[in-house]
């Protein structure tokens, strides 16, 4: 057993005035199974970075552990996985892989594979095996499940459950819940451990949401009444301040006794007034420390607009092509589906069998294919892309290029809890969570009859995955989409199709 010890850690981006962490301490057990969590842009992968010595940590960080990252970054694509052995954990026998891999499932065969031929999630399940064999590793996992199926994700959930000590960065609730005791929760003006995994800190949340939000309700009347108050004192004590002798030169003294008496009542008016005007101050500076404290998770909205038809979709037989050679090869077996306004739809599948290239398909993309899709008339679609390196430029060329309100836009961004400095930037300076949102905030901003989106989730934030969650419970927009996330589907009430390769 090892301590991780973080005292006083302050750090900087480069040409940024605004600290990333200012003076955070924590401390962590190496034997804890610790998920770390927060806000797109919060700094997790960041943390991971300092802890590792890659960004300079000003010695704020203490540890015998030797930390190892994840994912590992392999140069030469074309090495096996038996020679990446050699590189990782040179120590470690070949038999001894092939068991870890059997605990997720996955055929050895990948050992004898070019690296660049495996799939994202048999990447994912090599490196990590790897990893855990090397001697004295603790292990910082940053997002290991991003892009991955359903049944990757429970593969490397099950696989974690079985180790002891690491650091998981991860949005997936699911995976938390699963492997995690304890979690690191990066939130606005400090940091918090919960001894428990996802589940448990989201019940802390909603009852400090709940409190929060009664404290904050009860503040705001509070300083209503005080500022009336105030308003009423200092009215008081104008009307007593002028019955004073000498104030009005018209006036004259008919006893000797009044000037006192006169003065007495103006100074215990001024006296009520500021003693009001102080308690008010106080309740502005308690509410003003609420929020600043409080993890907002505002209310979004969606323009959705009623379609013409009650049936907004119909796909029938539908059997997506791939040409290889000149040959035309079906991606996936038919499939059929018929959307009714108001519905939600999502796609599941393993990777690689063909949801992305369905919802391309009834966007509008030029794919080959056979069967048949109906739309409703005049059906108004936007569309949320998976991919987003094409991202760039700032926020209102992103908005003038998509035909939709840039202040609308920025306040959506807001409320998903972009910085004022990441509002002005340039959109391919900003992280892949940040980047997913501005996407999001794209498609929240368009009126449409239908919303297509394909793995809205990737990278983005759990607070943010609440937020949308709240918004699709509270709204009932037609949406077809293609997401592995078993909460959000759960949570929205969103049906499951599973297409077949």
């Amino acid at each position: 057993m090892s301590i991780i010890s973080v005292n006083n850690l302050t750090y900087y981006y480069d040409g940024c005035d605004e600290a990333v962490y200012e003076n955070v301490s924590f401390t962590l057990d190496t034997t804890w199974k610790t998920g770390l969590i927060g806000r797109n842009g919060r700094g997790k992968t960041t943390l991971l970075k300092l802890l590792t010595g890659e960004l300079e940590n000003g010695g704020a960080v203490n540890t015998k552990a030797e930390f190892l990252y994840f994912p590992f970054d392999v140069e030469d694509k074309n090495m096996t996985g038996s020679e990446l052995i050699g590189m990782i954990c040179p120590e470690v026998q070949e038999w001894e892989v092939i068991r870890e891999l059997s605990y997720m499932d996955t055929d050895c065969d990948i050992l004898y594979r070019p690296f660049s031929t495996l799939s994202g999630g048999e990447q994912t399940r090599l490196l990590l095996c790897l990893l855990f064999l090397r001697d004295n590793a603790f292990l910082l996992i940053d997002e290991p499940t991003n892009c991955l199926d359903l049944d990757a994700r429970e593969a490397i959930g099950d696989y974690l459950k079985t180790k002891s000590g690491f650091i998981l960065v991860s949005h997936d609730r699911d995976l938390l819940d699963k492997c995690t005791d304890h979690i690191l929760s990066l939130n606005r003006s400090d940091t918090e451990i919960i001894n428990g995994n996802y589940s448990v800190w989201k019940e802390n949340f909603d009852h400090k949401e709940a409190n929060e939000l009664m404290r904050d309700k009860k503040l705001k009347s509070e300083i209503g009444h005080l500022k009336a108050a105030a308003e009423r004192s200092k009215k008081w004590a104008d009307t007593a301040e002028g019955r004073k002798i000498g104030i009005d030169p018209t006036k004259t003294e008919k006893s000797p006794d009044r000037r006192a008496v006169e003065g007495a009542k103006a100074k215990a008016m001024m006296k009520r007034m500021k003693a009001v005007e102080s308690r008010r101050q106080t309740a502005i500076d308690e509410k003003s420390e609420l929020l600043k404290n409080r993890e907002y998770i505002d209310t979004l909205k969606i323009p959705s607009i009623k379609a013409k038809s009650a049936t907004v979709l119909s796909v029938q037989k539908l059997v997506p092509y791939y040409c290889d050679n000149g040959d035309s090869n079906a991606i996936c077996e038919p499939v059929s589906f018929t959307l009714s306004d108001g519905e939600r739809l999502c796609l599941s599948g393993k990777n690689g069998c063909g949801k992305s290239t369905i919802l391309k398909i009834i966007a509008g993309a030029d794919i080959s294919y056979s069967g048949s899709i109906a739309k409703a008339p005049g059906l108004k679609i936007s569309v949320l892309p998976q991919d987003t390196n094409g991202l760039c430029g700032t926020l209102d060329e992103f908005s003038e290029r998509l035909g939709v309100d840039s202040e609308l836009v920025r306040a959506i961004l807001a409320k998903l809890g972009f910085s004022r400095r990441e509002l002005i930037g340039r959109t391919e300076n900003l992280s892949a969570g940040q980047k997913k949102k501005v996407l999001i905030a794209g498609s929240l901003a368009t009126p449409a009859n239908l919303y297509i989106w394909d793995e809205p989730l990737n990278f983005v934030d759990i607070i943010s995955r609440i937020q949308l969650e709240r918004l699709l419970g509270a709204n009932t927009p037609t949406m077809l989409l293609a997401e592995h996330d078993r909460y959000f589907c759960e949570n929205t009430g969103t049906e499951r199709l599973y297409i077949t390769k």
